[in-house]
């Protein structure tokens, strides 16, 4: 699953996340740490949490149904070559369902995570993680931790592609600081 994520990132596609509760409070943390930073800094790699835009969730909600909020987007925003990494602890969620089922409508991979009831779900991925348990609280901690390995090896990539490095912001500090040593040398 890291290695498809880190692949997904590298070529330039984007990482979808999607889950219910819990899972949506993942989706919104891991997709934070493509975009920001995870342990160190490199340019930003784009990734969205399908959880976090009360609008769009709401329309979709009162327009098709809870059972459509992610897949609608993904219709909207998916490409081919994008990544979906959908979590249901359960593995029953229908929204989380449609999204993948609205993912391979549009040719993007779709990595699962979910617990020990939801491997017909996993078998609906290309790569998925049934966490042995029914205790929701440890199939989402080792979603956490499986989260977590595929950020840090999305940085190792772009780090060894050369695209890790600073923040533009930083860059730019850089440039002005450089610009100013450079200004000292010349005669006025």
């Amino acid at each position: 699953m890291a290695q498809l994520t880190a692949a997904t990132l590298a070529r330039g596609r984007t990482v979808f996340l999607c889950g219910n509760g819990g899972s949506a409070a993942e989706a919104q943390h891991l997709s934070t740490e493509f975009v920001v930073r995870f342990a160190r800094n490199r340019r930003a790699l784009p990734a969205v949490a399908l959880t976090t835009d009360t609008s769009i969730l709401t329309a979709a909600g009162n327009d098709f149904g809870f059972e459509r909020v992610f897949a609608r987007q993904i219709e909207a925003l998916g490409r081919r070559g994008d990544l979906l990494i959908a979590m249901t602890t359960s593995g029953r969620s229908r929204n989380v369902l449609a999204a993948v089922e609205a993912a391979r409508a549009r040719g993007m991979r779709v990595a699962g995570l979910t617990g020990r009831d939801g491997r017909a779900f996993a078998r609906r991925c290309d790569v998925a993680l049934a966490v042995p348990s029914r205790s929701v609280a440890r199939i989402q901690e080792a979603h956490l931790v499986v989260g977590h390995l595929c950020c840090d090896r999305a940085e190792a990539v772009a780090a060894a592609r050369g695209t890790a490095g600073t923040s533009t912001g930083a860059r730019a500090r850089g440039r002005r600081a450089r610009g100013r040593a450079a200004g000292r040398g010349r005669a006025r």
